[in-house]
């Protein structure tokens, strides 16, 4: 388990990653205060919030976008395993901070994290979804940082403050599309079907009937919300997901390839390379 804290302004950003080949529980708590937002990389840990009230557990992490309010006596835990790693970067502020946030953030977080500037417990879940691709990009790339020294601070400052504002962007997007919370569960039931299909999704007509959306709606709507067509998530979590396959040494690149769904090897190794501007035989 490695944890880094590096201060950016009045950020706290806390870089947390972990492998091990058996179940290993990890707990951490924050020394006062906080609004945070947690974005989970290609690992896919169990996460658990408890508090002198209650408790919050979430079982699907990998690509969420998170945001919360916790104090002293919240205990946030992770589970891994040898195939739920973690990768998780969490930017939070003291709210003691919110007015003395530079470029207006704090009239960000008072406009669009309302319920957690005024929190009525110990630990207040806020608004969450799972990335976009821009926003995945951006996490990738933190955890793959090619220079070092002041450099690589650069770098990393630069892509903390892009994904902080992609975060606010997409909640502003969802908040003013204002979809009714039905609608808003069939799609995020699409991206739980596409995640667990890879290599055999269904169609789109497939999907509409599963969901109870016509499939204009579906497609209309679900661009909205996630900001990319139906099948190009699909694309994006079948590259992400052979990119940890290679990576992790859990699979040749065919049979990466042939996991996700990909029958042509040159074709995969095109749309990896378009992706992660690098071809899948590199990784190692």
């Amino acid at each position: 388990m490695t944890r880094d804290i590096i201060d950016i302004n009045d950020f706290t950003i806390l870089v947390e990653t972990a492998n091990s080949d058996s179940v290993i529980e990890d707990s951490c708590y924050f020394d006062e205060p906080v609004i945070a937002v947690a974005f989970y990389g290609s690992g896919n840990v169990d996460l658990e919030f408890k508090y002198p009230t209650s408790s919050k557990f979430y079982n699907y992490t990998k690509g969420l976008a998170l945001s919360f309010y916790s104090d002293q006596e919240v205990i946030c835990t992770h589970t891994v395993s040898k195939d739920c790693p973690l990768e998780c970067i969490v930017i939070a502020t003291a709210t003691r901070n919110l007015n003395k946030l530079p470029n207006q953030e704090g009239e960000l977080f008072s406009e669009l994290l309302e319920q957690l500037v005024n929190p009525k417990d110990h630990y207040v879940e806020g608004p969450s979804f799972f990335m976009t691709p821009e926003m995945q990009l951006i996490v990738d790339s933190l955890f793959n940082i090619k220079y070092e020294g002041k450099a690589k601070m650069m770098f990393f400052r630069s892509q903390i403050t892009a994904l902080l504002s992609h975060f606010f962007g997409q909640l502003a997007l969802n908040k003013s599309q204002n979809f009714q919370s039905v609608d808003r569960q069939r799609l995020d039931e699409v991206k739980n079907i596409l995640a667990e299909n890879l290599d055999n999704p269904p169609s789109l007509s497939e999907l509409s009937k599963i969901i109870g959306l016509n499939t204009t709606k579906l497609k209309k709507e679900f661009k909205e919300v996630f900001g990319v067509p139906v099948f190009k998530y699909l694309q994006n979590q079948r590259l992400t997901t052979a990119h940890d396959m290679i990576k992790g040494q859990n699979a040749t690149v065919q049979e990466a390839a042939w996991h996700v769904g990909y029958d042509s090897l040159s074709s995969f190794s095109n749309a990896f390379a378009k992706k992660f501007g690098y071809r899948p035989s590199q990784i190692r």
